[in-house]
């Protein structure tokens, strides 16, 4: 990119929501929660003792579809950071709320942010494009064990990825529930740089399993520029720096990627992504049976549909939405 200094107030508004997504965790984290645990040394004890409490009562409720916020999914700062890629959310087919859908989110990318601002906000007017329909995305469980970030996380829509929570609001919750999955998962993180076109889906078939189980349909997304908006160092198998990201990983449960994109006032280099477009498009769903004890067999086959319907859902837009007509999806 070129090294071009600028000053603009609009852009730097919209890099300013950016920073306000990563930021809000990092409060609630390094400030929010010492605070608190504070307290409980000071005359203000009872109010940390209460939320203790409370927080004990109520340790179930993101496995139970959580308690999403209108308020919080409405907030301006969304319409900022859509508009500073933009993010677009576009639809193939209808789905229908007569039925439950599990839906594959594809790639993950660096921090997924079309997941996030398609499913967790109504930036892009999800409820409008999609009437009837609820969607919850999953995320690490371990992130709703992590007091006052839980409720953050369940205001927008977000819930474990877990079985037992991915259960629930398969069966418990009526119909017209859509819960998107990362199927890649946060190993993906480590394919995400420009030009990539590899996911980690060949082994990942838990999901299919689970939408047997249920008779929710399967929905196949592409979320087109998601890799593009980053860059990132690569390190080699074996090597040191690599070693550390696989360990951090087995500890926290996500890799240690380290990325750049440009900066306030320069396009050369920082922490802000890269301004380019991120387009989700939502397939049309795969019907899938009911079934309580689904065989390896049928398992397969709907999986290999899935990923038949994802490799068509690419190669329909991709030359649309920045791919090259010779570039293909790589399932590994």
């Amino acid at each position: 990119m070129s090294s071009r200094w600028q000053c603009n107030t609009s852009f730097i508004g919209r890099g300013l929501a950016i920073c306000q997504w990563h930021l809000t965790y990092l409060t609630i984290f390094w400030i929010l929660l010492p605070a608190f645990f504070y307290l409980l040394f000071t005359p203000f004890w009872p109010l940390p003792a209460l939320y203790v409490a409370w927080l004990v009562l109520d340790w179930k409720t993101p496995e139970q579809g959580g308690r999403r916020s209108a308020w919080v999914q409405n907030w301006q700062v969304w319409t900022m950071l859509r508009d500073y890629f933009p993010i677009e959310l576009l639809k193939t087919k209808d789905l229908s709320p007569e039925h439950n859908y599990i839906m594959g989110v594809h790639p993950h990318g660096i921090l997924t942010f079309g997941a996030f601002c398609n499913f967790c906000t109504e930036a892009t007017n999800f409820s409008a494009t999609f009437p009837g329909i609820t969607p919850y995305l999953a995320t690490l469980s371990w992130f709703f064990k992590i007091p006052f970030i839980r409720e953050y996380l369940m205001a927008k829509g977000v819930c474990p990825v877990s079985q037992p929570a991915i259960d629930y609001m398969l069966s418990k919750k009526g119909l017209g529930n859509l819960v998107g999955i990362v199927i890649g998962g946060v190993g993906e993180a480590l394919q995400s740089f420009p030009n990539s076109t590899s996911l980690f889906i060949k082994k990942r078939k838990g999901f299919v399993r689970t939408a047997l189980r249920h008779g929710a349909h399967l929905v196949p997304t592409f979320t087109f520029g998601e890799t593009e908006v980053y860059h990132q160092v690569l390190f080699p198998e074996g090597s040191r720096m690599r070693r550390f990201q696989n360990w951090f990983h087995s500890f926290w449960g996500f890799y240690f990627c380290i990325f750049y994109g440009r900066g306030f006032f320069q396009d050369f280099w920082g922490l802000l992504p890269l301004p380019k477009p991120i387009i989700t498009i939502v397939g049309e769903p795969i019907m899938v049976p009911k079934m309580e004890n689904p065989s390896q067999e049928i398992v397969e086959k709907y999986h290999t549909l899935y990923m038949e319907a994802l490799r068509k859902l690419f190669d329909d837009h991709k030359t649309q939405y920045g791919s090259s007509k010779t570039q293909e999806l790589l399932f590994l």
